[in-house]
């Protein structure tokens, strides 16, 4: 059980599924976005235009007002993922040992300039290098 569990987190954190997921849910706080948009102002604008019906200022406040509420809402919606995902990130790495690279550069002993590894001869000094 312990080894599907860990299979199933291997699976669950990798890059591409949160990523996915977490284009489904912004994906799906969008939608409200577009639907709020043109519920509240293409489809009054449309009505408009072709005569069926007019609206008063009070009606246009409140298209206004429910089109800001649609964009907040999709806002406050990122923000909790973005944050959501900064903590399923930092506990992803919490396992993780970091290991240190190979050094790539050796200090030369005469003039302490920084030389390439496989270097025989420093670039600076031009001191012969023992092995």
């Amino acid at each position: 059980m312990k080894k599907f569990m860990e299979e199933f987190r291997a699976f669950a954190l990798r890059g591409n599924v949160m990523d996915m997921a977490v284009g489904v849910i912004i994906g799906g706080a969008f939608s409200g976005i577009v639907t709020s948009l043109t519920d509240n102002f293409i489809n009054p604008i449309l009505n408009v235009c072709t005569g069926h019906e007019m609206y008063n200022l009070q009606d246009v406040a409140g298209f206004a007002s429910a089109f800001l509420s649609a964009v907040v809402n999709f806002i406050i919606m990122a923000f909790i993922l973005f944050c959501l995902m900064k903590v399923i990130n930092k506990a992803a790495g919490l396992g993780k040992k970091k290991t240190e690279a190979a050094p790539t550069v050796k200090v030369c002993p005469f003039c302490k300039s920084e030389i390439p590894l496989e270097a025989t001869r420093c670039a600076y000094c031009t001191s012969q290098l023992s092995e």
